[in-house]
C-alpha cells in the first residue's frame, strides 16, 4: 500500500498542515475541499497513521503527522528539485559544473566567483579541485573536469582551448635569516646552487624530464604550496611563491623578495586562463564563471 502514496497526497499534507486547515489547502492547491479531505484521509489509510486530530475546530497534527510531515516535505522538494534540474538541463545548463583550480590562483578571487555562482545557479552544484602544474591540466584533458583555471605551462595542449584570464606575478623568496637575503644586488645562478630550492611536485606525468622554474641543482620537492610556504618562512629554503601569497609576510619582514639572476626581481608574470577541451565548450553555467573571471584582473 505504501507504493502507491502519491506525489498529490504529499503535496497536499504539506499544504494542509502549513494553512492550517483543509479549506484553506484547497484554496492554495485550487481544489475543491473534498477532493483535499479524501487525499489527506488517503494518506492515512495508506500508512496506518493519523496525522491530524480532527476533534477541534481546526484539524491539527498529531505527534505523528509531525514526524511524517519532514519527510513529506524533503520528498516534494526533492521532486521539485528534480524537475527544476531537468527543465535546465533541456535547455542546455550544465547538470553541474566541475572545474580544477591552479594552486596558484588567487583563492578569495574563486572564493568570491564560488559565492556568486551559488546565487546565481542554486541548483547547478559546483566541483571544485585544486591543482598544481601538470596535475591541473589532467582532469580537463580527460573529461573529470569541464573548466580548468591554469596557469601557463611551456607544453602544447591541441585538444584544448583557452580564453585569458589575467596574470600571476611569481616572486622568488627566502626568509629574512636566509644567507641569500643578506646577498647586496642580484644574486648570480652559482650562489643559488650553493642552497636549497623548494619546489612543487607536479603528480603528473605531463611534465616528466622538465623542471620549470628550476635554477639550484639541490631541491626539496613538495607535493602543496602551503607546506612550501611554511617551510620557506623557517628559512628551509628558497624559491618561487605568487605574490599574493606572500605580500604580507615580505610587508612584514618575515620574507625577502630575491634579486635573483634571470628573474625581474618584480616577478615573473604566469598568463592564467580558463581551459576547456574544444569539443567540450561550456554551457551557460560555465560561460558565466569564465566572463566573471575575466574582471578579476581589470
Amino acid at each position: 500500500m505504501l507504493d502507491g502514496i502519491s506525489l498529490d497526497q504529499l503535496r497536499t499534507f504539506v499544504a494542509a498542515a502549513d494553512e492550517g486547515s483543509f479549506s484553506a489547502a484547497a484554496r492554495k492547491l485550487n481544489r475543491v475541499q473534498s477532493a483535499v479531505s479524501g487525499w489527506v484521509a488517503g494518506l492515512e489509510a495508506q500508512t496506518g497513521v493519523t496525522l491530524f486530530d480532527r476533534s477541534g475546530r481546526f484539524p491539527k497534527l498529531t505527534p505523528e503527522g509531525v514526524l511524517l510531515l519532514a519527510d513529506a516535505r524533503n520528498i516534494v522538494s526533492g521532486v521539485d528539485r528534480l524537475k527544476a534540474r531537468a527543465k535546465l538541463m533541456t535547455g542546455g545548463m550544465e547538470a553541474e559544473l566541475s572545474v580544477v583550480v591552479d594552486v596558484f590562483f588567487p583563492p578569495d578571487v574563486i572564493s568570491r566567483a564560488a559565492k556568486e555562482f551559488a546565487e546565481r545557479f542554486p541548483i547547478t552544484p559546483l566541483r571544485l579541485f585544486v591543482e598544481g602544474l601538470g596535475a591541473a591540466y589532467e582532469p580537463v584533458l580527460d573529461g573529470r573536469c569541464h573548466l580548468g583555471i591554469l596557469g601557463a605551462l611551456p607544453v602544447p595542449f591541441p585538444s584544448l582551448v583557452s580564453e585569458r584570464l589575467g596574470e600571476i606575478s611569481l616572486v622568488m623568496v627566502a626568509a629574512a635569516d636566509h644567507p641569500l637575503a643578506a646577498v647586496d644586488g642580484r644574486i648570480p645562478r652559482e650562489e643559488l646552487g650553493k642552497h636549497i630550492q623548494l619546489v612543487l611536485t607536479d603528480r603528473s606525468q605531463l611534465m616528466v624530464g622538465r623542471d620549470y622554474g628550476v635554477l639550484s641543482p639541490t631541491t626539496w620537492r613538495l607535493a602543496d604550496l602551503s607546506t612550501k610556504h611554511a617551510f620557506l618562512k623557517q628559512g628551509l629554503g628558497w624559491g618561487g611563491m605568487p605574490m599574493h601569497m606572500v605580500e604580507q609576510d615580505v610587508a612584514e619582514g618575515r620574507l625577502v623578495i630575491l634579486d635573483v639572476d634571470e628573474v625581474p626581481k618584480a616577478g615573473m608574470q604566469i598568463t592564467t586562463s580558463a581551459y576547456h577541451l574544444a569539443a567540450a565548450p561550456p554551457g551557460p553555467a560555465g560561460r558565466w564563471l569564465i566572463d566573471h573571471l575575466k574582471q578579476w584582473s581589470k
